[in-house]
């Protein structure tokens, strides 16, 4: 038996095997990026931090540890129950969904490592930039780290297996109806499983389109995590930095 998802980004991501699959990913580039990041932006000493869609917390709790005062908030109510025994007197964690606003203010909001464009209702995505706007202070700033869609359609690997914790992961992925989609098969303790990862190809101008209509100002655009300049065909990220 095949057990499926319909709402994948509830549920996959509530799963211990997106955990799993994804477990190898790069603390120490993460690290350097939050720590650029910050000295960009120049945020006050114990400044306030919202990271939307922070998943087990990893960045929330590097961030914590360099001072400032973070929230974590995330629709995953498994990835949040572990993010909170990192919990401190400036560091929290709570369930939220991105599409509306938190209850309180911020020197940043962070939403990271493309943790946007997964919604099956576009209008969402809106929603999202919306609820960020209102979540930011007079003088703070919007960043959404995205993948760049041109380089990652032009580099897609159709097909690979990855095999952690002793299950093999297949991995097809595909460029479809405006989807960079990733169907993901693998079985364990006898059952099947597929989920797919569905993220909305959005480019640099898409993005100045979401601002417009949310009425936030994009202010700079880098394509790396050392805050290089972005380039549409060579850049590996599109880090997008806007109040």
């Amino acid at each position: 038996m095949t057990k499926e998802t319909q709402h994948w980004y509830a549920s996959w991501f509530d799963t211990p095997f997106y955990h799993v699959l994804y477990k190898d990913r790069d603390h120490n580039e993460a690290q350097v990026f939050m720590d650029n990041l910050t000295e960009y932006l120049n945020l006050p000493e114990g400044g306030e931090i919202l990271d939307l869609a922070c998943g087990k917390g990893r960045h929330s709790v590097y961030l914590n540890s360099l001072g400032y005062n973070v929230t974590g908030v995330d629709l995953s109510e498994n990835s949040i129950e572990y993010a909170k025994q990192f919990e401190n007197d400036t560091l929290h964690f709570e369930v939220h969904d991105m599409c509306k606003p938190y209850k309180k203010q911020f020197d940043a909001v962070f939403n990271l490592f493309t943790s946007f464009g997964y919604f099956e209702n576009e209008e969402d995505n809106l929603k999202t930039i919306k609820a960020i706007k209102a979540n930011i202070n007079e003088f703070g700033f919007g960043v959404i780290d995205f993948m760049n869609s041109h380089y990652v359609i032009d580099n897609l690997v159709a097909e690979n297996t990855k095999t952690v914790e002793g299950i093999d992961f297949k991995l097809n992925r595909s460029f479809k109806d405006g989807y960079i989609v990733k169907d993901i098969y693998f079985s364990t303790e006898g059952d099947d499983f597929h989920f797919q990862e569905r993220v909305r190809a959005f480019t640099l101008e898409d993005f100045e389109d979401l601002f417009e209509k949310a009425g936030v100002y994009l202010l700079d655009v880098f394509g790396d995590y050392k805050l290089k300049k972005y380039d549409a065909k060579t850049s590996e990220r599109l880090v997008l930095i806007f109040k």
